[in-house]
């Protein structure tokens, strides 16, 4: 039997590309030369905006499966990000500017915070080839294109800070490694990974909206008026929401 057609090399090589098409949100900034304090404003609004979307689609499909579970993963979200937060600021010798050649310790946590909603994702791809080989597909190729925005986001907040756009590309990618690698013990086990999914989404998701009023909105507000940054915020969200109806996620 060749490689290839083993099912479980096949889950891996699907959520490898959903993690690989992460990178593909940096591209841009391949092309944008001038950061300005007012683009950086309104990177992070536009970051504000797509995490907020892909933290309430987490929510929803949480909820879809057990509500209490999915809420209390947001609260278990909320909590660790928190602490977590509060570690770094007692440790600005961990050396994070040499780590993404950025200014902030927040870019860290931000990579985490989507490394985090990740794993979520690599479980529901898992779950989803052990239902069918056709339903697998489907939706790893939905969330291959949904990692596409996620990736922008990341690279909002990377690069406006100093990182280049090809480090910006590796660490989008390395923020969605957990897909392949969650992606095989869940089809493993299906049951026994399907059974906690609701709190793994609900924790990514919390998290996620921590970060965008703990950090990314004050800094957007630092740069660009308020009403600039709700209109980047809602525009964002939109043009996520409009995405996902497009591509069935």
């Amino acid at each position: 039997m060749e490689l290839l057609s083993l099912p479980i090399t096949k889950v891996f090589l699907y959520a490898l590309l959903t993690a690989v098409t992460t990178g593909l949100g940096a591209v841009p900034f391949f092309f944008i030369k001038d950061i300005s304090p007012s683009l950086l404003g309104k990177s992070n609004a536009a970051a504000s905006g797509l995490m907020l979307a892909a933290s309430f689609s987490l929510i929803m499909e949480g909820y879809n499966i057990d509500q209490w579970m999915t809420l209390g993963g947001m609260l278990g979200g909320v909590v660790l990000v928190v602490l977590a937060n509060r570690w770094m600021e007692d440790r600005t010798e961990v050396g994070v500017e040499d780590l993404i050649t950025g200014k902030r310790k927040q870019m860290l946590l931000f990579l985490g915070i989507m490394t985090v909603h990740s794993f979520a994702e690599g479980v529901s791809v898992g779950v989803s080839f052990a239902n069918t080989m056709e339903f697998g597909v489907f939706i790893a190729i939905a969330i291959a294109v949904h990692n596409i925005p996620e990736g922008l986001a990341i690279s909002l907040v990377m690069v406006p800070q100093g990182t280049s756009a090809f480090k910006a590309v590796l660490w989008s990618i390395f923020s969605s490694l957990p897909q392949p690698l969650m992606a095989i013990p869940a089809f493993l086990f299906v049951e026994v990974f399907k059974e906690y999914l609701p709190f793994g989404l609900g924790f990514a998701a919390g998290a996620m909206i921590w970060m965008v009023f703990a950090d990314l909105i004050p800094e957007a507000l630092e740069k660009c008026s308020p009403k600039k940054v709700g209109l980047w915020v809602t525009l964002a969200i939109l043009a996520m929401s409009a995405f996902q109806v497009l591509i069935g996620h």
